[in-house]
C-alpha cells in the first residue's frame, strides 16, 4: 500500500523556512514588486497542454516559488504522482489504486492494476459508448414505438451528474441540438418533474449512472422514471428506453436494464474523476465520439506535462502551490473560480466537487489530526454577472480571497463588440485586484475628503490568469485536468487522502434512518436528540394535516 509523506507538514524544514519568509514578505506590495522588476510578468507565466498561466499577480516573489517548490518535493509530490500513475495503491483507506489518468491514455499506452494492463479495457469501454452513442445520435437505436430518440434524461447524483453536467453544458457549441440532453439527481421530484414536463415516454432514452445500482437518490429516480415511461408504453419498452453506467449487471438486470445496454467502469475510478469514463456516456451523445476523444487528449497532454515538467514550470503543481501558500499562510478560507466564459456557468459547482470532497478531510492517512487547515471553500460565478453580484467583497472586504480568472482569447460567437468587451472585463479585474486605486489617486481627482476612504481600493489582491485560445473540447479537458492534479497536489503536501470521501457517509446513513420514521403509520417512538425529534414530529403533522 502506498502512502504519501508521512512528516506532518509543519515538521518539514520547507513549511518552516515559508513561515519565516512569509513574515518577510506579508506586507510587501504587489504594486512594488511590479515596479522592482520589469520582466515579472514574462518570467511568471508557464504554458502547457493549450493553456497560459499568469501567476505573476501573486503575492509571491521568486523566493516564495522557490520554497514551495521545495516544499513539494520534501513532501514527495513527484514520487506520489509516479506511484499514481503506476497504479500503486494511493487511495490508502479504501486500499485502491486512483487511475483516472488511464481513462485518457492512448491505446498503445501500458498501466498496470495487478500485473493486468487496463488500457485496453478503457478503450473497449469507449468502443461500445461510440458504437452506442453514434447509433443514437443517427437515429438508428429507436424506441419501443420505432420513434427515434429526441431526449436523452442521465439519472446520476455526485460524480455521476456533475462532471458530464457541467461539459454537457461546456460544450453546447459543439453539441447536435436536436437531441436534448438533460440531468437528473436532486431526490427532489421538482427535478424530475421539470426534466421531463416536456417530453415524450416514446423519444426519451434514460441513462441510469450509478457505480453500484444503490444510490438511494438515483435509484428513487430511477424507479420515478420507469413508472413515468411504463404508464404510457408498459413494461415491455423498458429496454429500449434505459440503459446504465453502473458495475453492478445484476441489480441492472433486476431493474430490466439489458446488461448488454449496460457499460461498466472500475473501482479505481472515483466518481469526481469519472468524467472521461462510461459516466460521461451522456456528455458523448450530446457532443458524439470524436468531440468526447478531443476531450480526452486535452486530459492526457495534461496528465502528460503534470508528470514530465519539473515543478517551478508545471501548472497544476503551481495552482497547488500556491493555493497552500495562502490558505496555510495567509489564512485565506476560500478560493474563487472566476470563468470568463457563458458556457463555463458549471465550472466552479465541478471544481467545488472536486477540490472540497477530495481535500475536505481533517486526518492524514495515519490517521493523525491534520495540524493545518486543509482545502479552502471552492466558490464562483461567470464573469461579468460576477463582478455585479461579490467583486464588491473581493475589491474591497475585509477577507482575503485569491481568485482563479479563466477565459479565451477567441469567442465561439464573435458578435460586434462583446468579446473584446469581456476580456476588457477579465483584464481589468486581475489589474484592480492586484494594484487597487490609492488614496491619494482618489484625492487627486477632487474627490470629496470624506469621501476618499470610501473611493479607495487597498489592492494586493492575489489571482492567477489562465487563458486558452478557445472553449474546445480538448480545452475543456486540460482545464479539468488541470484542476485533478492541483488538488492532488495539495493533498500530497497535507499528507491526506485526496481520493477517499467517507465525510458523505454519516448524513446519508442517518438519512435511511429518518425516513421510516416520516413515513410510519403509527408514530414512531423517537431517539434522536429533541431537535432532531421536534422536526420529525413537524413533518408528520404536516403530512397527515
Amino acid at each position: 500500500m502506498t502512502t504519501g509523506n508521512k512528516t506532518p507538514p509543519r515538521m518539514l524544514p520547507a513549511w518552516k523556512a515559508l513561515e519565516n519568509h512569509h513574515r518577510q514578505v506579508v506586507h510587501r506590495h504587489l504594486r512594488d514588486l511590479f515596479a522592482g522588476d520589469p520582466a515579472r510578468a514574462e518570467r511568471m507565466t508557464v504554458e502547457a497542454a493549450g493553456l497560459v498561466l499568469d501567476f505573476s499577480k501573486n503575492r509571491a516573489t521568486d523566493e516564495t516559488i522557490s520554497l514551495l517548490c521545495e516544499l513539494a518535493t520534501q513532501a514527495g509530490v513527484r514520487e506520489r504522482a509516479e506511484a499514481m500513475f503506476h497504479g500503486e495503491l494511493v487511495n490508502v483507506t479504501e486500499g485502491r489504486p486512483v487511475l483516472h489518468v488511464a481513462l485518457r491514455a492512448p491505446r498503445d499506452s501500458l498501466i498496470h492494476v495487478g500485473g493486468v494492463n487496463v488500457v485496453p479495457e478503457v478503450h473497449a469501454v469507449l468502443d461500445r459508448m461510440a458504437e452506442f452513442s453514434s447509433r443514437v445520435r443517427s437515429g438508428q437505436w429507436t424506441g419501443h414505438t420505432g420513434l427515434p430518440i429526441q431526449a436523452a434524461v442521465n439519472i446520476g447524483i455526485g460524480g455521476s451528474d456533475l462532471g458530464p453536467r457541467m461539459a454537457t453544458h461546456a460544450l453546447r457549441a459543439f453539441a447536435d441540438r436536436d437531441l436534448s440532453v438533460r440531468f437528473v439527481s436532486n431526490v427532489d421530484a421538482t427535478a424530475f418533474v421539470e426534466a421531463t414536463r416536456d417530453l415524450d415516454p416514446a423519444n426519451t432514452l434514460f441513462v441510469v449512472c450509478s457505480k453500484t445500482f444503490t444510490t438511494l437518490e438515483t435509484l428513487t429516480n430511477a424507479r420515478t422514471a420507469r413508472e413515468w415511461l411504463t404508464a404510457v408504453l408498459g413494461e415491455e419498452a423498458v429496454a429500449k428506453h434505459f440503459v446504465a453506467v453502473s458495475t453492478n449487471a445484476d441489480g441492472v438486470r433486476e431493474f430490466g436494464i439489458d446488461p448488454e445496454n449496460m457499460f461498466g467502469f472500475w473501482d479505481w475510478v472515483g466518481g469526481r474523476y469519472s468524467l472521461a469514463s462510461a459516466v460521461g456516456l451522456s456528455l458523448m451523445l450530446a457532443v458524439g465520439p470524436e468531440r468526447f476523444r478531443e476531450m480526452l487528449d486535452g486530459m492526457h497532454a495534461m496528465d502528460d506535462h503534470f508528470r514530465a515538467a519539473p515543478i517551478e514550470r508545471n501548472l497544476p503543481a503551481l495552482l497547488g502551490l500556491l493555493g497552500i501558500w495562502y490558505g496555510n499562510f495567509f489564512g485565506a478560507a476560500t478560493h474563487a473560480v472566476l470563468p470568463y466564459d457563458e458556457y463555463l456557468g458549471l465550472f466552479p459547482a465541478y471544481l467545488q466537487q472536486l477540490d472540497m470532497e477530495s481535500d475536505g478531510k481533517r486526518v492524514d492517512e495515519e490517521g493523525r489530526p491534520l495540524d493545518v487547515d486543509s482545502g479552502p471553500v471552492v466558490w464562483g460565478q461567470p464573469g461579468t454577472d460576477g463582478q455585479h453580484a461579490f467583486f464588491q467583497l473581493l475589491h474591497q472586504g475585509t477577507r482575503l480571497v485569491p481568485c482563479d480568472f479563466v477565459g479565451f482569447l477567441e469567442p465561439l460567437h464573435p458578435i460586434g463588440r462583446h468579446h473584446a468587451l469581456l476580456f476588457a472585463n477579465l483584464v481589468a479585474q486581475t489589474e484592480a485586484l492586484a494594484f487597487g486605486k490609492t488614496a491619494e489617486e482618489v484625492a487627486a481627482e477632487g474627490i470629496d475628503t470624506a469621501l476618499v476612504p470610501h473611493r479607495t481600493f487597498p489592492g494586493n489582491r492575489p489571482s492567477n490568469t489562465i487563458l486558452a485560445d478557445r472553449l474546445t473540447p480538448w480545452t475543456l479537458g486540460a482545464l479539468i485536468a488541470l484542476y485533478e492534479h492541483k488538488v492532488f497536489v495539495q493533498g500530497t503536501v497535507w499528507g491526506i487522502d485526496s481520493f477517499d470521501q467517507w465525510g458523505v457517509e454519516l448524513g446519508k446513513t442517518l438519512a435511511g434512518r429518518i425516513a421510516p420514521e416520516l413515513e410510519a403509520e403509527a408514530p414512531p417512538e423517537l431517539r434522536h436528540d429533541s431537535s432532531t425529534n421536534a422536526l420529525i414530529r413537524r413533518y408528520r403533522a404536516a403530512v397527515r394535516q
